[in-house]
């Protein structure tokens, strides 16, 4: 078993290819799977984003599940379950070459597209369905890159490809033409489904899945997932406007006495002393800023209780009601009645 920490799938593969070697070619990150290889030729690739040949036989109705189960019980062990599909009768030999064919190319463009994943090379495993067909490395990865250009020559978004389907509340123009695919992504679209749950769910290639998606992307059907980065995001509120109040307020202590200017001059006289006054409300104390701006709440007039207001705050007294014309009243009911 040779291992790498990141590596580019494809270069990897190229070199298993020219050793001849016989294994898995694993690679990790998202969504990732598994390139087999027999004597540096590929047999079989799967992905979590692409459905196999199980998916795609029993959901489109070609073979029952208990058939596909039946195979998978006698088969698994001994890598052979399509020589028994094909033996039992249930498909023909270009039946299952066609399928296992497409369940390759359509798991090794999401296993071998990214430039740089985790990949690991497993020698000597094989994989359960058995070598149905030997395709050649480089085809292999002469296709995915051009699926690659083709996507994004649709619509340049990788968002679509892995994020939630949602379609848009309301369509962008008046008229809108789908093809009848793109009508069954749009009805199976639930707002929760990814690109690879509707291909499971729909038993259809996970790469023409993504394919009609960007489409529907690019006609403007789809809401397309935000882009976030990687730092938490803050509120900022707005600062408010007009006289601030400084938070820093000063402590004064009762010993000390405020300081009041010297004038130099006639002494004036002792003033006599203050009444004593009432401490004032927290809510109607005056502070000063650090630019010293001194905020001075508005003072309230004080009235008795049960005193009428001033009529420059009472306002005008609204007129009074005129009445109900009953004459009018009978008028519209006579009207409705002959409506009936």
């Amino acid at each position: 078993m040779t291992s790498s920490k990141t590596a580019a799938p494809g270069r990897l593969l190229a070199q298993v290819a020219g050793e001849r070697q016989t294994g898995a070619l694993v690679v990790g990150g998202h969504p990732g799977g598994a390139v087999y290889v027999l004597e540096g030729r590929v047999i079989y690739a799967e992905s979590p984003a692409a459905p196999g040949v199980g998916e795609l036989l029993t959901a489109s109705g070609r073979l029952a599940g208990r058939t596909w189960q039946n195979a998978l019980d006698r088969g698994t062990s001994g890598a052979q379950v399509g020589r028994l599909l094909v033996e039992q009768g249930h498909l023909t030999q270009g039946e299952l070459e066609l399928c296992v064919l497409g369940a390759i190319y359509d798991a090794a463009y999401f296993a071998l597209s990214p430039a740089d994943a985790p990949v690991e090379f497993l020698g000597g495993a094989t994989h359960w369905l058995g070598p149905v067909v030997h395709v050649d490395p480089a085809a292999v990865a002469r296709e995915v890159r051009r699926r690659a250009r083709l996507l994004d020559d649709i619509f340049p978004d990788a968002r679509v490809d892995t994020a939630i389907v949602s379609p848009i509340a309301r369509p962008p123009r008046e008229r809108i033409s789908v093809t009848a695919p793109q009508w069954e992504l749009l009805v199976h679209a639930d707002g929760q489904r990814t690109p690879a749950d509707l291909a499971f769910l729909l038993g259809k290639a996970g790469y023409a899945t993504i394919q009609e998606l960007r489409r529907l992307a690019a006609a403007g059907l789809l809401e397309l997932p935000e882009v976030r980065g990687e730092a938490p995001e803050f509120v900022r509120l707005p600062r408010a406007r007009g006289t601030a109040v400084d938070v820093r307020r000063p402590q004064v202590r009762p010993d000390d006495s405020p300081t009041v200017p010297v004038i130099t001059g006639v002494r004036p006289a002792a003033p006599d002393p203050p009444a004593p006054t009432p401490a004032p409300s927290p809510a109607l104390t005056e502070e000063t800023s650090a630019n010293g701006t001194v905020y001075r709440p508005p003072r309230l007039a004080r009235r008795k209780p049960g005193a009428k207001l001033p009529k420059e705050v009472a306002g005008e007294t609204p007129p009074a009601h005129p009445g109900t014309d009953e004459v009018l009243l009978k008028r519209i009911r006579t009207a409705l009645r002959a409506l009936r």
